[in-house]
């Protein structure tokens, strides 16, 4: 059961090297600055179970199935040791990636049944947890690939071909459509202080930063 809570709960979502971890760490500096106590934390991970769990996600092979039920279990444990008590508490919640990403990476990048992803969502979630504010970072493919080289060993997903990325981005559009007075769409091809400008005003225009 999802109780009813009273902080804030904000999501970023995006592919990799759309500049998301640099944004987070910036909002949370600027939440703190006016009182705020945020809690930062991330999917799939966020509690010991949820990171082992990342870890299978993130590098041994599956199908799209398993990989959706092992997403939804991390974010289960991370629900309810995680995210629940910290909004209970009433602080701001900050989270790279949540059930979006579920339906852009295995839904839309890897063709598994968006009906099945919606069952999971409304039995994860309890029908009720949405985040209040999911602020999408929408970057080309190509741009991704370009700013992501050499930077790191990659992951199985970052390892995809770009028509991959091209549909996982289509599935976050579709999410979007779906609750366009959820997100907002940040234009993440640009310097990094336009970036966040547009950040700013998405949570200022929410009243979340004053």
């Amino acid at each position: 059961m999802i109780e009813a809570m009273n902080g804030l709960f904000i999501t970023f979502e995006g592919i990799d090297g759309a500049g998301k971890s640099t944004h987070i760490e910036r909002l949370a500096q600027a939440l703190r600055a006016q009182g705020r106590v945020v809690t930062l934390t991330r999917e799939p991970g966020g509690t010991p179970l949820a990171e082992q769990l990342r870890q299978m996600v993130l590098n041994d092979p599956m199908d799209a199935m398993t990989e959706a039920l092992l997403v939804f279990a991390a974010r289960r444990d991370h629900i309810h040791r995680v995210i629940q008590p910290a909004l209970a508490r009433g602080e701001v919640l900050l989270c790279d990636r949540f059930t979006d990403a579920s339906f852009a990476y295995q839904g839309a990048g890897r063709g598994f049944d968006w009906d099945i992803l919606v069952t999971l969502e409304r039995w994860v979630q309890g029908g009720v947890l949405q985040p209040d504010l999911t602020i999408w970072f929408d970057l080309p493919a190509n741009v991704a690939a370009l700013r992501l080289a050499g930077a790191r060993t990659p992951d199985k997903f970052e390892s995809q071909p770009q028509a991959f990325f091209e549909r996982v981005a289509g599935g976050y559009a579709s999410r979007m459509s779906a609750d366009p007075g959820r997100f907002a769409r940040i234009n993440a091809d640009q310097d990094a202080q336009s970036v966040w400008s547009e950040v700013d005003r998405a949570v200022r225009e929410k009243g979340i930063l004053s």
